[in-house]
């Protein structure tokens, strides 16, 4: 219970033995830079590229491979990059190559890639407890979980939610801390 309740939170599916390798089917880019420089790029997962596919095309509404201004700002949010507009005007301008006031899709994971290899896994780890601990208490209560997973829709009793607690509860406080919640962050393998 404790795997989709925090796929959940992220607002991703927990992986499926059917998802098909974007980069096989989509063929991600590797940045530029890198290729100048002759560096090897780190390596999205499957999961991070499924999640830049799922956004893309989410928002290429009328289903024509590229988006415009307006819905790169909207997609780079929704994959959790407060994007200013100056910085979209910025990409928009390296990328759309043919001043059709669009980018496609190649170019969208290249630039997501490379964002998302760059977020900082502990900074993640921290926004996502901070959205479990709405009364800045430090830790995470019976209370805080429960609100969680009625806010997702995840129909868990009492007794589950406890399980869960005393689970990763280390400390036995009946809490979660940070400290706790970050080793179940590192063994769910989501950051």
């Amino acid at each position: 219970k404790v795997r989709p309740l925090v796929y959940s939170l992220r607002g991703k599916r927990p992986p499926s033995s059917r998802m098909i390798s974007t980069e096989t089917k989509h063929g991600l880019g590797f940045s530029k830079a890198y290729r100048r420089k002759g560096k090897s790029r780190p390596a999205l997962t499957e999961e991070q590229k499924q999640e830049i596919k799922e956004a893309f095309d989410l928002f290429d509404t009328d289903k024509t491979g590229s988006i415009d201004y307006h819905e790169l700002k909207v997609a780079m949010r929704a994959l959790g990059f407060n994007v200013q507009k100056q910085e979209v005007v910025k990409i928009m301008k390296e990328y759309d190559r043919s001043s059709t006031g669009k980018i496609n899709y190649a170019d969208f994971a290249e630039i997501m890639g490379e964002k998302v290899l760059q977020r900082d896994p502990e900074e993640e780890m921290k926004k996502a407890f901070a959205l479990f601990d709405d009364d800045d208490s430090g830790t995470i209560s019976l209370k805080n979980l429960r609100r969680v997973s009625r806010e997702l829709g995840e129909v868990l009793s009492d007794d589950e939610l406890n399980a869960m607690i005393e689970e990763f509860d280390k400390d036995q406080d009946g809490e979660i801390n940070l400290e706790e919640f970050m080793a179940i962050m590192k063994q769910t393998s989501l950051y």
